[in-house]
């Protein structure tokens, strides 16, 4: 097993514990930890796909990390107008 490898398998590990405290109310998907694991599940997927050449994977994982970091972008703008 290589290091992009070990990345993957964190952010497959990231991504399912952000989605299994979302589920059991431990985490809100309009708040900033949440998006935050997103992002940084999505980067170790972009890693590990970039070194493996999986371009679907890579692609998918990209969007995600710019979804979550928009919302982020979101959620702090609308902290900012409260």
């Amino acid at each position: 097993m290589n290091i992009y490898e070990i990345v993957g398998w964190i952010g497959s590990f990231v991504y399912l514990l952000a989605y299994i405290l979302l589920t059991f109310d431990k985490l809100r998907a309009d708040k900033i930890p949440y998006q935050v694991l997103n992002v940084l599940g999505g980067l170790c997927l972009v890693i590990c796909a970039y070194d493996t050449k999986d371009r679907p994977n890579f692609f998918t994982n990209l969007v995600w990390m710019i979804i979550g970091l928009t919302a982020i972008t979101m959620i702090v703008q609308k902290k900012k107008r409260s």
